[in-house]
């Protein structure tokens, strides 16, 4: 039973595309993967991945589990696990991620700011577990 629940969920999350020569204004919301290879201004969020291809341009902050950038983007992406930009991918905006790669070519023209998302309350109850350490005198 599980397996038929699981295979349910899979067949209904199904990528959306933004073709090439097409222009969206709006907010977008996916559960989803999405790839935008026309020009989209907006907000865009998704649970799954959002990949902006090498024609496309976006207007947008971005919110997503994990960002590639291909394109160029004007606004603020955050990322929950990581940010990729290509060779060919540019990038005007702030940046929070988890992961941040900017391949040879690519450029991040903002502020980035690294943050663990999965272990930030984690690390959080460990630092208020320091206990001082006691010193013995060597004499």
């Amino acid at each position: 039973m599980r397996r038929n629940r699981k295979a349910r969920r899979q067949a209904l999350r199904m990528d959306t595309l933004v073709g090439p020569g097409t222009e969206m204004e709006g907010s977008l919301q996916s559960n989803a993967d999405l790839r935008i290879d026309g020009s989209f201004k907006g907000t865009i969020e998704s649970q799954g991945s959002v990949t902006i291809g090498e024609s496309a341009v976006a207007r947008s902050n971005i919110t997503a589990n994990e960002v590639i950038v291909a394109g160029m983007v004007y606004g603020d992406i955050t990322a929950e696990t990581k940010l990729t930009i290509t060779p060919t991918g540019k990038m005007f905006g702030n940046v929070v991620a988890s992961s941040l790669i900017v391949m040879e070519g690519g450029q991040l023209n903002g502020v980035s700011r690294m943050e663990d998302q999965t272990n930030s309350a984690a690390q959080e109850s460990s630092e208020l577990s320091v206990l001082p350490v006691k010193h013995s005198d060597v004499g």
